[in-house]
């Protein structure tokens, strides 16, 4: 398995990440943290772990500069700019629909909180190369018009005791087209701390990229 720092260039900004490729990968999960985080987020972490352990390819890179990131710290700038988000996330899905080392593998997307908005407006934007999303404790809504041109299968991930983003989840449903599935997870909160809870997260995840990647 080789794991590497990266560089990525969007926007003209240079934005750090994190791959790892199992040997005879045939699918690249590429993740989208949620606003205030970044690439080391421990939760993402833990799933991409155990994709990789399942033969997935991984993806997690900053969708901020470090430059961006410390103005962000000082003023939250940059942090709910969901189109930002998704314009880097749509250039990095182009980086790794045409690199060297992942070109041939199939590409899914994880989203966490504002960053399951940002994948869903990729996918949009990408039909032809995103094979599926999953959002974890997401904001689908805040996809807004581009809710209804997502072709990918989606599964979006939300704790049963969420109530908030479970509404909004269920409102995002309203709009959407390509029959998503929302799964909760029983007794889970929005950051899913509880035992089990990121297990199933994991679980549920590893079934629905293996379903729609592989």
């Amino acid at each position: 398995m080789q794991n590497k720092t990266i560089a990525l260039a969007a926007e003209h900004k240079t934005l750090q990440a994190s791959l790892t490729l199992p040997q005879e990968a045939r699918a690249l999960v590429i993740f989208a943290h949620g606003s205030g985080s970044n690439r080391n987020s421990p939760r993402n972490i833990a799933v991409a772990r155990r994709l990789n352990d399942d033969g997935f390819a991984t993806l997690l890179f900053d969708l901020l500069s470090k430059e961006e990131t410390r103005a962000d710290e000082a003023t939250s700038e940059y942090r709910f700019d969901i189109d930002l988000s998704a314009r880097r996330l749509v250039e990095v899905i182009d980086w790794a629909a045409h690199g060297e080392t992942t070109q041939t593998l199939h590409i899914g997307l994880f989203g966490a909180s504002t960053g399951a908005a940002a994948a869903l407006i990729a996918a949009a934007e990408r039909p032809s190369l995103v094979g599926a999303v999953v959002s974890r404790g997401g904001r689908p809504d805040l996809a807004g018009s581009d809710l209804p041109l997502v072709k990918a299968p989606t599964l979006l991930l939300v704790g049963g005791d969420d109530k908030q983003v479970l509404e909004l989840n269920k409102e995002a449903l309203n709009h959407m087209v390509n029959e998503p599935r929302l799964h909760l997870i029983p007794h889970a909160g929005h950051l899913f701390e509880e035992p089990g809870a990121m297990d199933e997260v994991v679980r549920m995840t590893e079934r629905w990229f293996r379903a729609s990647l592989l």
